[in-house]
C-alpha cells in the first residue's frame, strides 16, 4: 500500500468494503476525502453493490481531520483550502438522496452554488453504509462514522469530538449528529469537555449500534449493512432523528446553563459558546440549517488567535520528540524494567507513583524506616487520591503497589536500570550519593537527578560516569504534572537521553530535552516571575490584586499563591544560586525569611500569604501587611518610594516581560532545541495558558519591538532587572518574531552538541 489512500473491495455478498489508510491514525487529509467520495460514487453506480462498510486500516478507524491543513490555513489565512466540497458531498452521498437534494438547496442558498451540481445529483445514495470502528474514531473520524446508517465497533474503541481543544468546533456535522444520537446533555458534555468514551459506553447512549470482537468486526458489519439494505434493520439517517432531542424550551435551558458554566471555568475559550450556538441552530431550525451554521462558524473561528495558539501548541508538543543527534541517528531504546528512587519525600514519592502506575518496578530508598514508611504512605495516598477522582480502580491501585519495594541501603541497586535521585537541593549530599551509586549500579544503569536548579556538571564532577548522568526534572506533584524536563550535559550519552525520553513516554509525560545551566530551561526562564511579582508588591501594589490579575490572564494561580503551594524551602534554597548565576538580574528581598520568622510556611502549615483550611478556598490574611511593610523598609530599591499606580495590563507586562526576556537568553544560548520547546515547557510545567500558545508564541503575538520598548522604560525606572537581552534587542531592531529561525540559536545549539 502507498502511504495514504482509499481502496474498495466488493465481496460476493454484495457488500463493498471501503478502507482508508493514512498512518499513523488514518487522518482525514483532503486526499482521503477525495478518495472516499470517489469510491462512494463508484459503489453507488455499481449493480453488484448492495451495501457499504466503511473502515480504517492499521487497527484504527480514524483519528480525525488532518490538522496540518489547519496549520496551512493559519499560515496563509486562506480558508478555501479546507475541503468543504469533498466533506459535504461525501456526507450527502452516504446519507441518501433526500438529504442530497435538501443539502444542496440549503448550501446553494447560503453559498451561491458553491457545490458542483452535476456531481451532487449523480450521487444517488440508495445504498446503506455501516461504519466498522476499531481503535479510535475521533473528531472528523467520528463525524464520518455518524454519517453512516449504523456503527459497529470493538468494545474498547475510543469515540469523541475533541475539536474544542484546538480552538475550533466540529466542522463535519458533529454539532448536529451527536445530539441526535446520544441526546443533548451527553453530546454537550462530550464536546465541551472534549471527553471521549469507549464504544461499550457508546452502546448505552445509542452512538454505537453493536460491539463485537476485532476478529468479527467486518463480518458483523457486513451483515448489518445487508440487513439494513433488506429493511430487516431500520435505515436511519442521524441528521433526521429527533427522538432524543428534548423540547425547545428544555434544550435552551441546557444550552444556556452549559454556556454559563463554560464561561465560568474557561472564560478565554470562545469556541465553547460558538459550539453551543451551532447546536442551538440545528435544534431550532433543523439539522440542515445547523450544518450550514456550523460550516460558517467553523470558517470564522479557525482564524481566531485562540485557534492559532492551540494548533501551535499541538504541533509544538509533538516536535519535542525530535532531538538532533539523539532521535535522528538510528538509536533504539533500551528496555528499562526496574528503577530506583532515592528519597521518599514529596517529589520522590510522586516520581515513584508515576513509575508504578505505568508498570515499572520501583525500589524506594530512604535513610531510616520512619522516612521510608512515610514515603510509602504518601505513595499509597497518591494512588487513593486518583481513585477518588475516578481515574484509577482498586485493582489497578493494588497492582501498582505490588511493584513497589522500600529499602534502607543500596543492596538492591545491583539490578536496576535507572536511578532517580530526589533528595533536597544540597550539592554535597547529591555528590556523595552519585559517588556511591556509580560503583554499585550496573554499568548500563542511567544515573538521573531530579534537581531543579543545580548544574549537573557539579552534581557529577567527582564521578567517572558523566556519560550516564542526566537530569530528570519532574514538576510537583510528579504523578500528575505532565512535563519531564530532560537535562543533558556535553558528556551525556545520546543513548541515555533517548532511554529517558522513552521512560517519560511510558509514564505518560511529555519529555522536553534541554541543555545544562542554572535552572535549566523552565526554572531559569521563570525565575523572574516571582521576583517581578515581589517587586510590584514592594512598589506598593496590592498582593491579592497581583494574584487576581495573573489568574485572569490565565495562570492557574497567582505568583504568591503558587509560592504558598510550592512551599518556601525550595525557593530559599535556590535564591543564592540564582543570585550568583544571574548577578544584577535578580530582585533581592528578605520577604521569605520574614514570612518564616512570623510562623508562616505557606499551605504546608495553613498560613502563608493566604490562610488555608481543609475543604475551603484560600483566604486573604489581613495580618500579612505587617510582614510586607517590614520587607519594604529593608528593600533599598523600593524603600521610601511612593506607591505606584499601574493598570492590570501593566501588571501583566511587568511580570511576564522579564520572563520573556529570560526566554530570549535561553534561546540565544542554545539551552533549548527550538523556541516552541519553551512554549511546551511553559504550558505543561508552569501552567501558562495553552490558549495563548505558550510563552514565546504569546510574546510574538505582542511583538518584539513593543516588549523591548516597554522593558527599556522599566529599566530606566527600576534598574537592571528589566534590561533587555541582546537577542530581544536584535529582533526588535529588525522587526523579527522571537521564534523565527536564526543563526545564533542554531550556532549555540551546535556548540552545545
Amino acid at each position: 500500500m502507498s502511504r495514504a489512500g482509499v481502496a474498495m473491495e466488493v465481496g460476493s455478498d454484495g457488500v463493498a468494503v471501503i478502507t482508508m489508510w493514512n498512518p499513523p491514525v488514518n487522518a482525514l487529509a483532503p486526499s482521503i476525502f477525495a478518495g472516499l467520495k470517489e469510491k462512494y460514487v463508484e459503489a453507488m453506480k455499481r449493480n453488484d453493490v448492495n451495501a457499504i462498510v466503511l473502515t480504517g486500516d492499521g487497527g484504527k478507524f480514524s483519528g480525525g481531520f488532518d490538522i496540518n491543513v489547519f496549520a496551512e490555513v493559519h499560515k496563509t489565512g486562506d480558508v478555501s483550502i479546507l475541503p468543504d466540497d469533498s466533506i459535504n458531498l461525501l456526507a450527502s452521498t452516504i446519507e441518501g438522496p433526500n438529504s442530497t437534494i435538501t443539502l444542496y438547496y440549503n448550501i446553494s442558498i447560503k453559498f451561491c452554488n458553491h457545490l458542483n451540481f452535476r456531481v451532487l445529483l449523480s450521487s444517488d445514495a440508495n445504498k446503506p453504509s455501516v461504519a466498522a470502528i476499531h481503535g479510535l474514531a475521533l473528531g472528523g473520524g467520528l463525524e464520518l462514522a455518524m454519517c453512516c446508517h449504523a456503527r459497529i465497533s470493538t468494545p474498547d474503541a475510543q469515540l469523541g469530538l475533541p475539536e474544542l481543544t484546538l480552538g475550533v468546533i466540529p466542522g463535519f456535522g458533529g454539532t448536529q449528529r451527536l445530539p441526535r444520537l446520544v441526546g443533548l446533555p451527553k453530546a454537550v458534555e462530550m464536546m465541551l469537555l472534549s471527553k471521549s468514551i469507549r464504544a461499550k459506553e457508546g452502546t448505552e447512549y445509542g452512538l454505537v449500534d453493536a460491539t463485537t470482537s476485532p476478529e468479527n468486526l467486518l463480518i458483523v458489519s457486513r451483515q448489518w449493512a445487508l440487513e439494513i439494505a433488506e429493511r430487516s434493520k431500520p435505515w436511519i439517517s442521524s441528521l433526521k432523528r429527533t427522538d432524543k432531542l428534548t423540547s425547545l424550551s428544555e434544550a435552551r435551558k441546557i444550552l444556556h446553563s452549559s454556556g454559563k458554566h463554560a464561561k465560568k471555568i474557561s472564560p478565554n475559550m470562545p469556541q465553547n459558546q460558538v459550539c453551543l450556538d451551532a447546536i442551538e441552530e440545528g435544534i431550532v431550525f433543523g439539522g440542515y440549517a445547523g450544518l450550514m451554521k456550523e460550516a460558517r462558524l467553523f470558517k470564522e473561528i479557525i482564524l481566531t488567535t485562540t485557534a492559532r495558539s492551540l494548533v501551535h501548541a499541538f504541533f509544538a508538543e509533538r516536535a519535542t520528540s525530535k532531538v538532533p543527534n539523539v532521535s535522528d541517528v538510528g538509536l533504539k531504546s533500551s528496555h528499562i524494567r526496574k528503577v530506583a528512587v532515592i528519597g521518599g519525600g514529596l517529589m520522590g514519592s510522586g516520581i515513584a507513583t508515576a513509575l508504578i502506575l505505568n508498570g515499572l518496578l520501583v525500589i524506594l530508598k530512604e535513610i531510616d524506616s520512619t522516612l521510608l514508611q512515610r514515603g510509602i504512605k504518601t505513595i499509597t495516598a497518591n494512588l487513593e487520591g486518583l481513585m477518588k477522582k475516578g481515574s484509577l480502580t482498586l485493582d489497578k491501585k493494588n497492582e501498582a503497589l505490588t511493584l513497589l519495594k522500600g529499602v534502607l541501603d543500596y543492596s538492591e541497586f545491583k539490578e536496576v536500570d535507572m536511578v532517580i535521585e530526589a533528595v533536597i537541593e544540597k550539592v554535597p549530599l547529591k555528590q556523595s550519593i552519585f559517588n556511591e551509586i556509580e560503583n554499585i549500579c550496573p554499568r548500563h544503569c542511567i544515573l538521573a537527578t531530579n534537581t531543579s536548579t543545580i548544574d549537573l556538571n557539579i552534581v557529577g564532577e567527582r564521578t567517572k560516569s558523566q556519560d550516564r548522568i542526566v537530569g530528570a526534572h519532574f514538576f510537583s506533584p510528579a504523578h500528575v504534572m505532565p512535563l519531564l524536563e530532560i537535562v543533558r550535559t556535553e558528556k551525556t550519552s545520546p543513548q541515555v537521553i533517548l532511554d529517558l525520553m522513552t521512560v517519560g513516554k511510558i509514564i505518560k509525560k511529555v519529555p522536553v530535552v534541554v541543555g545544562n545551566c542554572t535552572g535549566f530551561a523552565v526554572n531559569r526562564t521563570f525565575f523572574p516571575y516571582n521576583q517581578a511579582a515581589q517587586m510590584l508588591l514592594h512598589l506598593g501594589v496590592d498582593l491579592y490584586r497581583i494574584d487576581r490579575v495573573i489568574r485572569n490572564f490565565g495562570m492557574p494561580m497567582g505568583p504568591f499563591q503558587l509560592q504558598d503551594v510550592a512551599g518556601y524551602g525550595v525557593a530559599l534554597a535556590v535564591k543564592p544560586i540564582f543570585a550568583s548565576s544571574f548577578k544584577g538580574r535578580t530582585f533581592e528581598t528578605d520577604l521569605l525569611e520574614l514570612m518564616i520568622q512570623s510562623g508562616r510556611n505557606g499551605k504546608a502549615n495553613g498560613k502563608g500569604y493566604y490562610l488555608y483550611q481543609s475543604g475551603s478556598k484560600p483566604k486573604p490574611d489581613p495580618s500579612i501587611q505587617t510582614v510586607i511593610d517590614e520587607s519594604r523598609k529593608r528593600t533599598l530599591i523600593t524603600s521610601g518610594v511612593k506607591p505606584v499606580s499601574v493598570s492590570d495590563q501593566e501588571i501583566v507586562e511587568m511580570i511576564f516581560f522579564p520572563v520573556v526576556n529570560e526566554a530570549c537568553r535561553v534561546m540565544d544560548e542554545g539551552v533549548v532545541v527550538r523556541a516552541s520547546d519553551i512554549d511546551v515547557a511553559s504550558i505543561l510545567g508552569m501552567g501558562f495558558p495553552k490558549y495563548r500558545g505558550g510563552l514565546v508564541f504569546w510574546a510574538d503575538t505582542i511583538g518584539s519591538s513593543y516588549i523591548y520598548s516597554k522593558l527599556k522604560k522599566l529599566e530606566d525606572a527600576y534598574g537592571r532587572f528589566f534590561t533587555p537581552s541582546k537577542y530581544l534587542e536584535d529582533r526588535a531592531a529588525n522587526g523579527l518574531p522571537l521564534s523565527s529561525a536564526n543563526s545564533s540559536l542554531s550556532q549555540a545549539l551546535q556548540a552545545r552538541l
